[in-house]
């Protein structure tokens, strides 16, 4: 039996700094003014993929919001975002899988200017899904088609996780030069994978290394008004990555084991949540 396709037209032609919303289809669809979907996509890809450790997303959207849900290949990092206004066309359930390739496109010199970018939906059973996203140059003559994952295999491959929750009793916002000193000491004790983090009056102080062999510290912030009852130790690598990202920041650390750092690009808020290791 044929399958009913309609295409939504998420973004084209930029020439002029103008937006041309006009539907390339014969059904009447209303996209919203200022959606990009390019933005969206580079924005989830950069918050996830350059990351190093993400290479599959779960989108979960409808008419009131569209949460993101990620999780580390080694389980040491649960991504949990939402849009800052609901995406028009994500709705529904699905996977974006290889985000590598989903990358490789949107960094193609080919959708540069002037491209078009659709999502394709199928029905099925008498429901719409979105089941690809077709990219597309100005000239018309060079397109993919990048396949999302459906609802059943996503929900499979990517289980939603709970958090139960937990107090946060140290929260502030890093600045650009401790990152950049967080990045030193990580340099100077790069044979390490994780480090400590313990308080000390109104500073949050971070403990590389072992006493046996080589070991070094240094304050990150100054002016936290919470207390650490318990030193927890969290992965370096990938705190550092989260910290790199662009957007604004906020570190959290609870007595419960768990860090979170949450970045707002301006398209979407993300929530990463860092379970502590040990050796």
């Amino acid at each position: 039996m044929a399958l009913n396709k309609r295409i939504h037209l998420i973004s084209c032609s930029n020439s002029k700094n103008k937006l041309d919303f006009t539907p390339r289809s014969k059904y009447n669809i209303t996209i919203r003014k200022g959606t990009i979907m390019k933005s969206i996509l580079k924005d989830l890809v950069a918050h996830t993929h350059s990351l190093g450790f993400i290479n599959l997303v779960k989108i979960t959207g409808d008419t009131d919001k569209t949460s993101v849900e990620a999780l580390a290949d080694n389980r040491t990092v649960i991504v949990q975002a939402e849009t800052n206004n609901p995406v028009v066309d994500f709705k529904g359930t699905f996977g974006l899988p290889d985000l590598g390739k989903l990358d490789l496109h949107l960094k193609n010199p080919e959708y540069k200017e002037g491209e078009e970018i659709k999502v394709v939906w199928e029905n099925r059973n008498g429901e719409d899904r979105p089941v690809m996203i077709h990219f597309e140059n100005a000239a018309g003559d060079f397109s993919n088609d990048y396949k999302l994952m459906g609802t059943e295999l996503i929900n499979e491959k990517l289980k939603t996780v709970k958090f139960k929750g937990t107090n946060w009793p140290v929260e502030f916002e890093p600045t650009v030069t401790s990152i950049n000193r967080f990045k030193l000491q990580a340099a100077a004790h790069n044979g390490e994978t994780i480090f400590l983090v313990k308080t000390d009056g109104d500073k949050i102080n971070f403990f590389f290394g072992d006493p046996s062999t080589h070991e070094g510290n240094f304050t990150f912030h100054v002016g936290i008004t919470g207390k650490l009852r318990q030193a927890w130790s969290y992965p370096i690598a990938q705190v550092i990555s989260i910290l790199n990202l662009d957007g604004d920041k906020t570190v959290k650390f609870s007595d419960d084991g768990v860090a979170l750092v949450t970045v707002d690009s301006g398209i979407a808020k993300y929530n990463y949540y860092i379970p502590a290791q040990t050796k």
